[in-house]
């Protein structure tokens, strides 16, 4: 598993062995997004796992070939070339993945689109504190929101610099995220997209004068017209402090008036 940079490997074995464990792998089509040198997915196979992994950087394909050809002649271990974010995966049920930092997001996303039962993935720290974070938290934002909609996340651990080598100037951390049906019925999507995106782009104003930025996608008058509906308490309030199912009950308020 690599670091946020290509360069950069995990060589901390009390971290890969967490990680490892972290969800039962035995007999499962794991997905793994970067082998890099094959640590993990030595781990993993050892643990009876069917690996998947995908690897952009051809250059690591020869070593892992030879490290791993018997696994590859068994199939036990499949490799596909091609960036995670755009190629088609392979078949899979659980995830362990350490995702391009610039792209986290994005891979993330498509991974909960396309569906798993489990997903071990390691983001930068900050990102990852992001990920989780609960209304009220200084790191709580448009990412908490849409990813909690989809997934109960869960903070596994932080990995340093010094676990990687050559060391990276970010500290690490690996999260489980665990798909469920969102905490209230999501009406339409794109208003829940459209509505959290655009309030969280003026978080420190009130949820009244936020919502008026939807107006440039929905019209002067509609937008009005929901903000007018809206609970005044309700309109005090800063984004920040809305559960996801608060904002997906707006974003439904908001879409039964269209």
């Amino acid at each position: 598993m690599r670091a946020p940079n290509d360069q950069h490997f995990l060589v901390d074995d009390d971290a890969v062995e967490r990680i490892a464990d972290a969800v039962p792998v035995f007999d499962r089509d794991v997905l793994e997004i970067g082998p890099g040198g094959g640590v993990l997915t030595a781990a993993l196979l050892e643990r009876g796992a069917h690996v998947r992994a995908v690897e952009l950087d051809t250059g690591l394909l020869p070593n892992l070939e030879r490290r791993f050809s018997d696994e590859l002649a068994s199939g036990d271990l499949t490799i596909t070339v091609g960036d995670a974010s755009k190629v088609e995966l392979p078949k899979f049920d659980l995830v362990v993945a350490n995702l391009p930092y610039s792209i986290s997001s994005k891979i993330t996303f498509r991974l909960l689109e396309v569906g798993f039962e489990k997903a071990v993935l390691m983001y930068q720290l900050e990102f990852a504190k992001r990920l989780a974070a609960a209304p009220g938290n200084g790191d709580y934002g448009r990412l908490s929101v849409m990813t909690q909609a989809m997934a109960d996340v869960e903070f596994l651990l932080e990995i340093p610099p010094e676990s990687f080598n050559p060391p990276p100037e970010v500290w690490s951390a690996v999260v489980v995220l665990t798909p469920r049906a969102p905490p209230v019925p999501i009406d339409n999507q794109k208003m829940f997209s459209d509505v959290v995106r655009e309030v969280f782009s003026h978080r420190r104003k009130t949820l009244s004068n936020c919502l008026k930025g939807l107006s440039s996608i929905y019209g002067k008058e509609k937008t009005a017209a929901f903000i007018a509906s809206c609970e005044p308490e309700l309109l005090k309030k800063r984004p920040e402090v809305l559960s996801v199912a608060e904002f997906i009950e707006l974003s439904n308020s908001f879409a039964a008036l269209l």
